[in-house]
Formats: structure tokens, sequence, C-alpha cells
């Protein structure tokens, strides 16, 4: 049910929109962590046996 703004302010989809983008620069950030994680890990590994 939609309500009526009280106010002449901006509408909630403004919210939604933020939430969404705050959402995927999150995950974003998650697999560039997860990313580096894995090629530290790789390199290591590597590095150790090589020896």
């Amino acid at each position: 049910m939609p309500r009526n703004v009280a106010f002449g302010g901006a509408s909630r989809g403004a919210a939604r929109g933020l939430t969404s983008i705050a959402c995927l620069a999150f995950v974003a950030a998650l697999a560039v962590a997860f990313w580096a994680g894995a090629l530290w890990i790789g390199g290591t590994l590597i590095h150790l046996l090589a020896r």
C-alpha cells in the first residue's frame, strides 16, 4: 500500500538504491579479499614446495 509523503522529501526509492550499491560494493570487497588470500596462499605454497 503506497504511503503519502508528509513532507516534500525524497521517497524511499533512493535508500533502496544506496543499499543495493552498498551491497554490491561489499560483495566486490569480499571478492577482492578472497582472491588476494588465494594468491597469497598459492604463492606461499609454491615457495615452500619449490625448496
